[in-house]
Order: C-alpha cells, then sequence, then structure tokens
C-alpha cells in the first residue's frame, strides 16, 4: 500500500472511531430578583449597628463642590471616604440620600476631597451642620482643574470629577475620577490627619 493509500485508510479508521458532538448544554435558568421582604430582614438594632462598627477608626474629609449659577459653593462632613482604584484613579465617598447639600454637588459634577488635619475639629463641625453658610470665615482656593474650593490646612487634597453613582441602602456611593491631587504645602514636619472613633474625634499619637 502506497503513502496515498495508507492516508485513505487512516481517514477512513478516523471517521469510524469519531465520537458524536455533545448536545448542546442549556442554559440554567435566570434567578429571581426581587427585593427583600421586611420579615426578612435581619433584626439588627440600628443603634447597636452604629455602635459596633464605630470601633472602625475612620479619617474625616469635607467633600466641597464650585459654586453653580444660582448656588453658593457647597460642602459637607464626610466619614466615609476611601481610595478605590489606582488605574484608572479612582475615589468614592458614601452620602445620605436625603442630604441637601449632594444635589448641588451632582450639578456641578465635580468634586474636592479635603482630608482634614488634626486641628480642625471646629472645621468639620461647621461643615456637619445643615443650613448654615458653611464657607463664612473660611480660608480656600480654587483646585486647580474643577475649582473646587481647597481648604487651608488640610492635609491633603483630591480633585475630582465625577465619574459614577451608586445606590447602597439609605446612603448613595460616589465614585470619582481623579484629575489632580496634593499634600499640605509644608511637608517637612506634616500635621496628622483628623480621626473619628466611637464616636468621639481622636488624633494619631507616637
Amino acid at each position: 500500500m502506497g503513502q496515498a493509500g495508507m492516508a485513505e485508510a487512516a481517514v477512513r479508521y478516523l471517521r469510524s472511531v469519531r465520537t458524536p458532538a455533545p448536545e448542546p448544554v442549556e442554559a440554567l435558568p435566570r434567578p429571581e430578583l426581587r427585593c427583600v421582604g421586611a420579615d426578612e430582614r435581619a433584626p439588627l438594632d440600628p443603634a447597636e449597628f452604629r455602635r459596633v462598627l464605630g470601633n472602625f477608626a475612620t479619617g474625616v474629609a469635607v467633600i466641597t463642590a464650585p459654586a453653580t449659577t444660582g448656588d453658593s459653593p457647597a460642602g459637607f462632613a464626610c466619614q466615609s471616604f476611601m481610595s478605590l482604584s489606582l488605574d484608572p484613579p479612582l475615589v468614592a465617598f458614601m452620602v445620605g440620600r436625603t442630604s441637601t447639600t449632594w444635589p448641588r454637588i451632582a450639578r456641578a459634577g465635580v468634586f474636592c476631597v479635603n482630608v482634614l488635619a488634626a486641628h480642625q475639629t471646629e472645621l468639620c463641625r461647621a461643615f456637619a451642620v445643615s443650613g448654615a453658610d458653611k464657607f463664612a470665615g473660611v480660608a480656600y482656593d480654587a483646585a486647580p482643574v474643577s475649582g473646587s474650593p481647597r481648604l487651608s490646612g488640610a492635609v491633603a487634597w483630591i480633585d475630582c470629577a465625577i465619574h459614577a453613582v451608586h445606590t447602597g441602602g439609605d446612603h448613595l456611593i460616589v465614585v470619582g475620577r481623579v484629575d489632580a491631587l496634593g499634600t499640605a504645602a509644608d511637608d517637612s514636619a506634616p500635621e496628622g490627619p483628623l480621626l473619628f472613633h466611637r464616636g468621639r474625634f481622636a488624633r494619631l499619637s507616637d
């Protein structure tokens, strides 16, 4: 048998032992999506939830946004700020859905995170009050990209554009794309950040 005959015989053999194609796999049914019923929620006391979670120490920041048409600059004190992504550079903060300041920040489309220094407890309290002129007597300049108020004395600032907004229970999760950032002008002996722990302001100690 020549090479051509051997090849033909091999093809006939392979055809004879070829297994049939597998049956297509049916997709699993999509899970039923629904809201969690009130009777299915864990019986957690909100005060106990707050007490236990208060053991997680956080930094304190003031989120600011520039004035828009007919508005003054906006700002509020925030504990729930965090870095989110390195590439691309993203940060996030949480704000209550009933906040009256958030709609003004949303209209601006940009914001600046001002990480407060240990001595700025009174500044934090001023920005935690609703309805007052929070910028009265406060020294600030404009962040380089967004123009949001950059508060004097803060240990760091992060200038952002709103990247995405997600719902999270009674809060909104705001994701910002970082366009510029920096630390206090004098980094030779930087002051520590303002902290919040168990319902009280705190500071780092050696």
